[in-house]
C-alpha cells in the first residue's frame, strides 16, 4: 500500500512539473517546484542555484516572487478547471525580505479555506471581488527569509 501512495505522489509531482513547463516555463527554468497542494493550502519550493542567483550569492527576488505567487495562484487556479466561469488577475504584490535566501526555500500559503469561500462568493455575484493571500518563505533552518502579499482580482464571466 505504501508503494501505491508513493507512486501517486510521484505521478502528481510529474503532472505539476509538466504544468510548470507548459504554462509557466520561466518558473520551471528557475527551479520552482510544487511541494504540497491540498484544500488547506499550497507549498512551493525553490533551491538556490546558478540559474536563479543574484550577484550577492542568494536567490534573486524575482525568482522568489515566482515561487510565492504560484503558491497563491494554485489555490485559485484549481477552481478554473471545475467552475471555468471566472477570470483571475494579479493586481498587487508586496514583499519583505528578512534574511539571505540560500539553500532550499519553501513558500507556504495556508489560506485554502478562505479561497474556497472567496470562490463561492464570486460565483454568486456579478461584481468583481479581491482577495489578499499571504505567503511565508523559510529556509532549511526554518528561518523566515521573506513574506509576500498578493492581491488577486476575480470576476464571474
Amino acid at each position: 500500500m505504501k508503494s501505491e501512495k508513493q507512486f501517486r505522489k510521484k505521478a502528481v509531482a510529474r503532472i505539476f512539473t509538466f504544468f510548470l513547463f507548459k504554462k509557466l516555463p520561466l518558473a520551471f527554468l528557475a527551479g520552482v517546484r510544487v511541494k504540497h497542494f491540498d484544500a488547506q493550502g499550497a507549498t512551493t519550493r525553490l533551491r538556490f542555484g546558478w540559474i536563479n542567483q543574484n550577484p550577492f550569492k542568494s536567490v534573486y527576488f524575482a525568482a522568489m516572487h515566482m515561487a510565492a505567487e504560484l503558491a497563491t495562484g494554485l489555490l485559485l487556479f484549481q477552481y478554473l478547471y471545475t467552475e471555468k466561469s471566472f477570470s483571475m488577475l494579479l493586481i498587487k504584490t508586496s514583499a519583505t525580505f528578512t534574511h539571505k535566501a540560500t539553500g532550499m526555500i519553501t513558500f507556504s500559503c495556508k489560506q485554502g479555506p478562505q479561497v474556497e469561500d472567496f470562490i463561492h462568493t464570486i460565483l454568486n455575484t456579478s461584481e468583481g471581488q479581491t482577495i489578499q493571500l499571504s505567503v511565508t518563505a523559510h529556509n532549511e533552518q526554518n528561518q523566515e527569509v521573506a513574506r509576500f502579499m498578493y492581491t488577486w482580482s476575480c470576476k464571474k464571466k
